[in-house]
């Protein structure tokens, strides 16, 4: 039985424990937060042992237990900086830091201290994300030609968020949101997995901005809004777009010299992957009207019911990093993959208007596929 502790007690918790539910082999020992009352409301409602501070979440995860970080994105380098220093494995929420040289700092502490430190989103290792892997280590589209990503969730400056709420009474982190920004919070979901299929990005071109200042919670400066230019070392180039003002887009399409490969959701673990084949019909150049399936090549991860705009498992992450330390090996999300994805996350969301090209300084193995992908 892999064992887990949980410090923060906020909304994402919630989606993390919906998660551990479907995972027969994983039980959540403990959870902290600094809020007594939420820590409260948190444990009441899923029925989990309170830990009074930190020192208890320490000496859980010295005795083996896997820590989450699920503190506000200001706390993760102080929260995760505690735990590497006591020898407990760490994974983080995204985003990892808010700064490159915080990720540095935590990468080689995790590394003299003989720990792992992994980082959030998990959706890399799921069924969608891996069938597509699949597809690609195939050829099914012929050569990657170019790869477009979006991330826009629509107008959320205008949407109810004060009436968001988890399952333990949490409120959606607002000012926390909209501070961070939307290219932090949700660039990795697939940055992750552009670097797990096509390698390190060599260059990064992006610019970003503050499309809507006045938010909710009087929260100003983050950018709203960004779009990369990927190159990747591989020759594959890429980009992304991130926003909360344009209207929801959560495609990605990878486009082959044979055809168009489509995954419609990056929200969704077993989202339909796709591929039409370019063919010419009268004259015309077009693709398939019929979509064919890639799947995987045996049975997946158990999946998670949707709830609001997401169907996605978050354990998947812990689960293979608990999996991977009790086998002696390093977990596919940690030490040099979660620093490039920081260090490229970074690159976009600071670049402004004046950034131009950015020649990253990290690099990483491609992660290998899960072994019911292969």
């Amino acid at each position: 039985m892999k064992t887990v502790v949980l410090v923060g007690c906020g909304y994402v918790a919630d989606l993390y424990m919906r998660s551990f539910a479907v995972m027969k082999d994983m039980r959540v020992t403990g959870a902290h937060d600094r809020d007594p009352a939420r820590q409260a409301a948190f444990c009441a409602h899923w029925h989990v042992p309170p830990l009074p501070d930190m020192a208890a979440v320490i000496a859980q995860g010295q005795r083996g237990a896997l820590v989450l970080n699920l503190t506000n994105p200001g706390e993760h380098a102080g929260v995760s900086r505690a735990l590497l220093s006591a020898g407990v494995h760490v994974w983080s929420e995204k985003p990892m830091t808010l700064t490159m040289a915080e990720a540095r700092d935590l990468h080689a502490l995790a590394r003299a201290r003989g720990v792992h430190l992994a980082s959030a989103p998990s959706s890399v290792l799921s069924e969608a994300a891996q069938a597509l892997g699949r597809a690609l280590r195939a050829g099914i589209a012929g050569r990657p030609v170019v790869v477009y990503a979006e991330m826009d969730d629509g107008f959320i400056p205008q949407a109810p968020v004060a009436l968001w709420r988890s399952e333990s009474g949490a409120p959606w982190p607002v000012a926390d949101e909209f501070r961070t920004g939307a290219t932090l919070e949700h660039a990795g979901y697939w940055l992750s997995w552009l670097i797990a299929f096509f390698g390190p990005v060599r260059t990064v071109v992006a610019a970003s901005a503050e499309l809507v200042p006045d938010k909710p919670a009087a929260t100003t400066g983050a950018p709203d809004f960004s779009v990369a230019t990927l190159f990747f070392h591989s020759g594959v180039v890429a980009r992304l777009t991130c926003s909360i003002a344009a209207p929801h887009d959560h495609r990605l399409r990878v486009v082959g010299e044979k055809g168009t490969l489509t995954v419609p959701e990056a929200w969704d673990n077993a989202a339909r992957v796709t591929f039409r084949r370019r063919l010419v019909l009268r004259r015309r150049l077009i693709e398939s009207p019929i979509a064919r399936r890639v799947v995987v090549s045996g049975p997946a991860h158990p999946h998670v019911a949707p709830r609001g705009a997401a169907a996605m498992n978050f354990a998947l992450g812990p689960h293979e990093m608990a999996e991977a330390i009790a086998r002696g090996r390093a977990p596919r999300l940690a030490g040099d993959y979660a620093l490039h994805l920081t260090e490229v996350t970074l690159a976009i969301h600071n670049a402004g208007e004046q950034a131009g090209a950015q020649a990253m300084t990290t690099s990483c193995a491609q992660p290998e596929p899960m072994p019911w992908a292969v």
